[in-house]
């Protein structure tokens, strides 16, 4: 049987489908048609074209290839959903509906989802940790399709024994992140400054985004699959990077460690950071570490070196959407 990923070709679910390409078949279901991120991985894997916002392309993908597990990586991420909210809502929370009830009636036994710190929002201790058990109230609407898809995978694991498990990721990072995020800085200086272009970060020097690598968060899903299910009993997992999360002024040093020529400025958006100031907080992963031994591998110095080596590498899978 295969091995089904929503989101299949893009930033992190070509990550996910290099962990898996050695020994699964994988179907790599995305509503883009490019496949430079998979280029090492295009003839090993089925790709297939599809929208999450229309039912049929889910199902017949999911009655096609009769997967045993769904990595459901796809959707409208943070900025593009507040910008658009029904496109957001038809790909985010529909999409994932649909997931679901797909895997219901052709017998699918796991879904792993990805969501997202941004579930958390008001009404919680300024600058106080938050956890598996924190309150809930997103203040983006993405968060709030988070919220709906975690919520509704929970009810398919009650209602029909679906295998439902979900990551609540922070900001990941890495090359080939090029989608308008709240914290989209966080990638976009390695890349600039790699390029040789300036950097204008618009939060304060100070701002202590919790981010995790690429590379890291491909793997937290793999093995939170891999798991056995005895152990699985949150469900709904949040994961950090590195700790304590490094502010936006020691990734810019780190950055001009290694590329001494590199142009950043600071020049903060008054009302990202006024957001940014009332939802970030510390994360307190210490559920998904005793439930299944989450540990991220790549801290803040090690990030960047690999982060600088895949771009001189692999030039190609990161090119801009203006230079192809």
């Amino acid at each position: 049987m295969s091995i089904l990923v929503t989101g299949g070709t893009g930033f992190l679910g070509a990550q996910v489908a290099r962990l898996l390409a050695e020994n699964d078949e994988l179907v790599l279901f995305d509503i883009n048609p490019t496949t430079r991120l998979i280029d090492d991985l295009v003839n090993r894997v089925v790709v297939v074209r599809g929208d999450l916002g229309n039912f049929s392309h889910v199902l017949n993908a999911v009655r096609a290839y009769r997967p045993r597990t769904i990595f459901h990586l796809g959707g409208v991420l943070s900025v593009a959903s507040d910008n658009d909210p029904p496109a957001a809502f038809r790909a985010n929370a529909e999409g994932t509906f649909r997931v679901l009830e797909s895997a219901r009636l052709f017998d699918v036994g796991q879904v792993i989802f990805a969501s997202t710190i941004g579930t958390y929002g008001t009404d919680l201790e300024e600058g106080a940790p938050i956890d598996d058990l924190s309150l809930q109230r997103p203040q983006l609407f993405y968060g709030v399709t988070k919220v709906f898809g975690e919520l509704t995978g929970q009810f398919y694991r009650r209602k029909y024994d679906i295998d439902f498990r979900s990551v609540r990721f922070p900001a990941v990072i890495g090359p080939g992140q090029n989608t308008p995020s709240v914290v989209q800085y966080t990638s976009s200086m390695i890349t600039n400054s790699f390029r040789g272009k300036p950097s204008v970060v618009n939060v304060l020097p100070e701002t202590r985004a919790p981010v995790m690598y690429y590379k890291d968060a491909a793997r937290a899903l793999v093995e939170l699959a891999n798991t056995p299910r005895d152990k699985i009993r949150m469900i709904n997992y949040l994961v950090a990077g590195a700790k304590p999360a490094a502010s936006a002024a020691d990734l810019a040093d780190a950055v001009k460690k290694r590329l001494p020529k590199a142009e950043i400025a600071f020049k903060p958006d008054v009302e990202l950071q006024r957001l940014l100031d009332s939802t970030l907080h510390p994360v307190d992963d210490h559920i998904a570490q005793d439930e299944w031994g989450w540990k991220p591998h790549y801290d803040l110095e090690r990030m960047i070196d690999d982060f600088l080596a895949e771009m001189q590498a692999n030039p190609q899978r990161y090119v801009l959407p203006l230079e192809r």
